[in-house]
């Protein structure tokens, strides 16, 4: 189990604050290279180190057949004990509302009759993405305790302040995926951090945070992943046919300090907010019902088409006028340097601008048809070639320099 100790001072919280109007994103490329100020990028940093390290006793890989032979434990979670071969709905309360009255969330619990490894679903960190919601709760009310190896943990509503206002943000309009570890003395953002890290989150093997796209934009259904690290690794390639994006996490999400603390982690991207769109729910559910077959969780086996392919870089492709945004490509459509991607008309003088694609790749994120101002990202490109820096390094020769900012996260 993970906790921070009693007598470790937090550095002081840091997160990149939205604007009044929920600007536009900065960074918009997985190059390595990004947009955020370095004095905001350090205090968070400092942040996240404060996180002691989970103790694996094998790796993820190796869990269910090394222990195969021990006798199935308890769980202990958020002050109960849950019997193997049981399953249980918990309740996780973060902190309290801005009126004093707390606020809980319920936490859905399997610990199966044979021992494994503790694999944790979390959705809905941003509150108005709601196919994560629905994934987590298919899941979790379709597993039988007398079948699972290991436990099973699902929280559908992490940020259940955002969810009941139908927002991306937490009332005083903090991104909570930008505070994590958290901080018990921070914030209203830290300290639910800190609250669903240390008494959730720490005692998982493994981590799967549900996302979609944000400010009408929608995402291919598809894994973010950090492939530099071996366990997690082991994670994307147990999703079964779902586009993995190599993808280092942003300071203060979920997913970065839950691979700090050695708790491998990666983010689905499926679909986009304020909508349930079935099509994502029951590929994020197949994937996720896959990675516990992979696993050894569950003897079910599933068997998917061909692998999807790995995109290593993407970057996205901005609109240069105001106006109505139209797309001429959809999602998963693959593209060729110079195709066009949409077209974008004045309403009022019937001027149109069309976008082309500086890149060539697959289209793994898109803006829904809609009013649209300067620079508002458009279409996601994943690239899969050898030559991807190549390409990103030339378009990006002829932007305007970042001059640092509020990292939103069309991605977590």
């Amino acid at each position: 189990m993970l906790l921070l100790p009693a007598t470790s001072v937090l550095a002081g919280e840091a997160a990149i604050e939205p604007t009044d109007n929920g600007a536009d994103v900065l960074q918009d490329t997985t190059v390595d290279a990004d947009s955020r100020s370095s004095e905001t990028s350090a205090a968070a940093e400092k942040l996240v180190e404060a996180v002691s390290a989970h103790e694996h006793l094998v790796p993820l890989a190796d869990a269910v057949t090394t222990v195969e032979e021990d006798p199935a434990a308890p769980l202990q979670l958020l002050g109960k004990e849950i019997m193997p071969g049981t399953a249980h709905r918990l309740s996780w309360s973060a902190t309290e509302l801005f009126e004093g009255v707390p606020v809980s969330t319920p936490v859905l619990v399997v610990n199966g009759a044979s021992p494994g490894p503790t694999l944790c679903l979390t959705a809905a960190v941003h509150g108005d993405e709601l196919n994560g919601i629905e994934i987590v709760r298919r899941v979790m009310h379709e597993i039988a305790p007398s079948k699972l190896s290991g436990a099973l943990i699902g929280v559908p509503i992490v940020n259940v302040q955002g969810f009941r206002r139908g927002s991306r943000y937490l009332p005083d309009r903090r991104d909570l995926n930008r505070y994590f570890p958290g901080n018990p003395n921070g914030s209203a953002a830290a300290r639910i951090a800190y609250s669903l890290f240390n008494d959730v989150i720490a005692h998982c093997d493994a981590l799967v945070d549900l996302h979609t796209g944000s400010f009408e934009r929608s995402n291919l259904p598809q894994i973010r992943a950090d492939l530099r690290n071996p366990d997690v690794v082991t994670l994307t390639q147990g999703f079964g046919s779902m586009v993995v994006l190599h993808s280092k996490p942003t300071v203060g999400t979920l997913r970065h300090a839950a691979t700090l603390a050695e708790i491998p982690a990666v983010t689905v991207e499926a679909g986009g907010p304020s909508q349930l769109e079935l099509a994502e729910v029951k590929h994020g559910v197949k994937g996720i019902e896959t990675l516990l077959s992979t696993l050894g969780m569950v003897r079910k086996r599933r068997f998917w088409g061909d692998p999807e392919p790995v995109y290593y870089k993407s970057s996205w492709v901005r609109a240069d006028n105001g106006g109505i945004l139209l797309a001429d490509v959809s999602l998963g459509s693959t593209v060729r340097k110079g195709d066009l991607l949409g077209t974008i008309t004045d309403p009022m003088s019937n001027q149109r601008s069309e976008l082309f694609s500086p890149y060539a790749g697959r289209i793994i994120g898109l803006a829904r048809n809609q009013v649209v101002m300067p620079g508002f990202a458009a279409f996601h490109v994943g690239m899969q070639a050898d030559d991807v820096t190549a390409q990103v390094g030339a378009a990006n020769a002829a932007q305007k320099p970042s001059t640092g900012g509020y990292v939103d996260g069309m991605s977590e």
